[in-house]
């Protein structure tokens, strides 16, 4: 009762919303990298918030169901076929036993979350069932997966069906994906560049370079230089800090960052755009600029809230469905 893989992708684990409370001993919380993108899968289903589910990114594995199952993809659009059929994403969908998930193009993004209802069995670890690789602790062996490893099901929520079949109703994410120009609140370190390099950090471009990963982003882009050359200590980091880099280039944190950092922290990336950031490529050029904290804390409500209410009108929908079955 659970999912196969045939053929595994790159990088791919289970994942939810972190753990956190445990930065001061130098666990990072990890999580998704797309928090939006996990939440929708979820909510299509009929999860709770926080459900494991698995992130994916291209080449994608390919994907044996070996029970009937629940699902919804959301995210990246990497080209989904059941048995030969493309499905969509952001609906849920009743696949039947037997079925293969392939992926078939990088259309666009660059992270899809599949979610299953019910969620997927995984190893806990300091109250969070996302995979931490460096530790080999939560998700699935505390590990990436490889080919014929086994996902199970936590309960089949679905009787055997004999068709791929599709719900009449897709979410609408629209809102959630916002560009290139990425809002930041000013660093404890910003006042440390020099006029030129102040101006540059809002009027350049920067693009993601190819050493990017889980951890960070590194950012192509102008030198940035500071008004002195000094040592700083290091302090506390998170998700969305943008620190300046002996070479004059910047890093942008991502989930899997490390707790502290005694680079120059210029900015912190307003968090209603961690999800844009995840699902942006390597070579995505962004540009960045300046927003106070009471602006950023009001786009988080403001995003927080439609999530909610997505979440209630999946709910609703999915027990009108099953209500009338």
């Amino acid at each position: 009762m659970g999912i196969s893989i045939l053929k595994a992708g790159i990088a791919d684990s289970l994942q939810d919303q972190g753990r956190y409370g445990f930065q001061h001993l130098g666990i990072p919380p990890g999580g998704a990298m797309d928090p939006v993108a996990m939440l929708v899968s979820n909510a299509l289903v009929g999860n709770q918030k926080n459900e494991a589910v698995l992130e994916m990114h291209f080449p994608c594995p390919i994907v044996l169901f070996t029970s009937s199952a629940l699902i919804a993809l959301a995210g990246a659009d990497f080209g989904a076929e059941i048995d030969g059929v493309t499905v969509e994403l952001h609906q849920p969908l009743l696949v039947p036993q037997n079925s293969t998930l392939r992926f078939t193009k990088n259309k666009s993004g660059a992270r899809l979350y599949l979610s299953v209802a019910g969620g997927f069995v995984a190893e806990e670890w300091l109250g969070s069932f996302g995979t931490m690789p460096l530790v080999q602790k939560g998700g699935f062996k505390g590990r990436n997966l490889v080919t014929n490893d086994r996902l199970i099901f936590k309960k089949n929520q679905v009787e055997k069906i004999e068709s791929l079949m599709a719900f009449p109703w897709r979410a609408n994410v629209a809102e959630f994906y916002l560009g290139n120009l990425i809002p930041c609140i000013a660093g404890a370190e910003a006042t440390a560049l020099n006029q030129e390099a102040s101006a540059n950090f809002t009027q350049a471009v920067f693009s993601i370079g190819i050493q990017s990963n889980r951890m960070g982003y590194r950012l192509n882009g102008p030198n940035l230089n500071t008004i002195t050359q000094k040592e700083y200590l290091s302090t506390a980091v998170d998700f969305g800090t943008i620190q300046l880099l002996p070479s004059g280039q910047l890093i942008l944190l991502m989930a899997d960052h490390q707790t502290t950092g005694g680079y120059p922290k210029i900015a912190h990336v307003s968090s209603t755009y961690f999800a844009t950031l995840a699902q942006s490529p390597i070579g995505k050029q962004l540009q960045f600029e300046w927003i106070d904290i009471a602006t950023a804390e009001k786009k988080l409500i403001e995003q927080q809230q439609n999530l909610q209410q997505l979440q209630n009108a999946c709910n609703f929908r999915l027990q009108e469905y099953f209500s009338n079955d």
